[in-house]
């Protein structure tokens, strides 16, 4: 068996998810985890893949197997119109074998997004992201404010998961409380992920 690992799994178009991804990951890490960051390929409008297999920088494409054998999940996506982005939903549409098997029942979970406009459906993107997971069976694990980052961020952040507003040209660097919070995010999922694979033991 496998060593265990927290699947940080996501879609960016213009680089902050990819960045927010980065810093959950290192949360991860400071856990004792390993983070294992993967993206899923853009699609056409006829729901095609139009990128190559093979990505030619960063993160590798996800497979059905990165998530079966994951200990927990950070899930990330863009905000469109207060949901994720079209990519990440046309993966998890193609996860009815792992629902039909319980492959992901009692996994922790946690999500993650940014979006250009400070009001711009960051929480109900967050909310809508939680609903395929727990159809899947997963626990939900938000920030709690007990998060000082919380209390005190002026751009990003919600009870819900990590955000970053990311500005109109999506350029925008994390600030250093959304950096906390993504950090918060990997951290609080490694644990979880580490007392529940303990209790089963």
């Amino acid at each position: 068996m496998s060593a265990p690992y927290v699947l940080v799994l996501y879609y960016s178009r213009n680089g902050s998810t990819n960045e927010m991804a980065r810093q959950i990951a290192r949360g991860v890490e400071q856990a004792g985890l390993e983070a294992r960051l993967r993206t899923v390929p853009a699609i056409s409008a006829e729901c095609e893949a139009v990128t190559p297999d093979i990505p030619d920088s960063g993160a590798l494409y996800a497979s059905l197997d990165d998530l079966k054998h994951c200990s927990g999940l950070a899930l990330g996506s863009p905000t469109r119109f207060g949901n994720m982005a079209a990519p990440l939903k046309y993966f998890l549409d193609g996860t009815s074998n792992l629902w039909l098997t319980g492959a992901l029942v009692g996994k922790p979970a946690g999500v993650f997004t940014s979006t250009a406009s400070l009001h711009g459906g960051q929480e109900a993107t967050l909310l809508s992201m939680m609903l395929p997971l727990l159809h899947h069976g997963m626990l939900i694990t938000g920030l709690p404010y007990s998060e000082s980052a919380l209390l005190e961020t002026r751009g990003g952040g919600t009870p819900y998961g990590a955000s970053h507003h990311a500005g109109a040209d999506g350029k925008s660097p994390l600030d250093e409380h959304e950096i906390a919070l993504c950090r918060a995010l990997g951290l609080r999922l490694a644990k979880t992920a580490l007392r529940l694979e303990n209790g089963r033991g």
